[in-house]
């Protein structure tokens, strides 16, 4: 194999490690907040890459590594779903919903997530306001709601958010476990999602489906096969129902892509708001660096300001994984050198050595392209 060649098998291995290791970081940070469904959805996405990565090394020395984290990963779903599938059970039906559509109420508030003052307020105009006052809305309000923008921003954060707001029940669903091989069931699964949304709405509790990657679910397709268009078909009208300004259910069908581009255009204009979530500003940085620092002990001449400063480009997920960096680095001095059998003894405080060692090695995931992309289908699309 030639030097060029390996590089670039090794560049493309480093890329799904990377999308590994930051599917499993966001599905641990969502376990910790007792959100479940979007936990689950995320280590969902790391096994799958971490499966690509078996399959496409296969005698890579990493292999072990990869197998082992994903027995670990499925071991956390399995924990984490409320009931087992019983193919012997009358209830099948139930029980396969229950494992598909995890109903839950998430625990984060709108002081978890920095800035993002624009896309909040839009927010609040279609959703908050109707809830607690729907005879204001003469004309409807919207139903579809779409966030996009670079991953690692605050999208999945946001729609969970709103549903602590409003105290909505909140239905987190991704295409893989929404689709199924089986013919006919992944439209029931989708007319059963939202039948469910509406029942909880007829009680008087809001209802939020949240869409994570939806452009996995219902972007644009070259080759198509039937049940995939059936899905999208039974999509559609679900999205329709909702729609009926007649009718004044509060069910909300919440969407986040990385890639708005890949929707169908169909689609895209039953979100009625759509609202582009950007990289952070300095003081949504500085703002992010304070929320995430709460916990850790810092030294005194550390400066969240000029940190913040120097950050310009990274993504909200950047900035928590070069503050983590740092606190290990701290912690593994202290394994190296400390004394961690004592249970009084604890690690020095983050200093701002340990911040620039992190960001030596930590570049910006997204880049100035993408960016630019995001911008032009903003100008294009763009519903706030």
């Amino acid at each position: 194999m030639s030097k060029v060649i390996y590089k670039m098998v090794l560049s493309a291995s480093e890329e799904l490690e990377k999308m590994a290791a930051k599917y499993a970081n966001e599905a641990i940070q969502l376990d910790e907040q007792g959100s479940k469904g979007m936990a689950i959805s995320r280590y969902q996405r790391a096994i799958e890459i971490l499966l690509k990565l078996t399959s496409l090394y296969p005698d890579s020395p990493q292999t072990k590594v990869y197998l082992t984290r994903i027995e670990a990963y499925q071991k956390r779903i399995k924990e984490l779903r409320e009931s087992p599938v019983s193919l012997g059970s009358q209830n099948f039906e139930a029980a396969t919903f229950n494992q598909l559509v995890i109903s839950e109420k998430p625990n984060v508030k709108w002081s978890d997530i920095a800035d993002l003052e624009e896309a909040k307020k839009a927010i609040e105009e279609s959703i908050i306001f109707p809830v607690k006052r729907p005879d204001l809305f003469p004309l409807g309000w919207p139903r579809g709601i779409l966030f996009f923008g670079p991953p690692g921003c605050g999208k999945t954060l946001l729609a969970a958010a709103v549903a602590t707001e409003i105290d909505a029940a909140f239905y987190c669903v991704d295409s893989a476990s929404i689709m199924s091989k089986w013919l006919g069931e992944s439209e029931k699964n989708v007319a059963q999602l939202f039948a469910e949304a509406r029942n909880k709405a007829s009680s008087g509790q809001p209802a939020i489906i949240f869409l994570d990657e939806i452009d996995s679910l219902i972007g644009k397709r070259s080759n198509e096969i039937g049940g995939e268009i059936r899905t999208r078909n039974q999509f559609l009208k679900e999205m329709d129902g909702l729609l009926d300004k007649k009718k004044n259910l509060h069910v909300y069908v919440i969407g986040a892509t990385n890639k708005p581009w890949a929707l169908d255009d169909a689609f895209i204009r039953r979100f009625q708001k759509r609202i582009y979530i950007p990289l952070p500003d300095y003081n949504a940085r500085l703002e992010l660096f304070k929320i995430y620092t709460r916990e850790i002990k810092l030294s005194p001449e550390v400066d969240l300001k000029y940190l913040a400063k120097i950050t310009e480009g990274y993504s909200g997920s950047d900035i928590r994984d070069i503050i983590q960096a740092a606190q290990l680095e701290v912690v593994r001095e202290f394994f190296e050198k400390g004394n961690p059998n004592d249970k009084h003894a604890s690690p020095k405080p983050v200093s701002m050595g340990n911040f620039i060692n992190a960001l030596r090695k930590r570049k910006p995931s997204v880049s100035s392209n993408l960016t630019k992309n995001y911008l032009s289908w903003f100008e294009v699309y763009g519903a706030i």
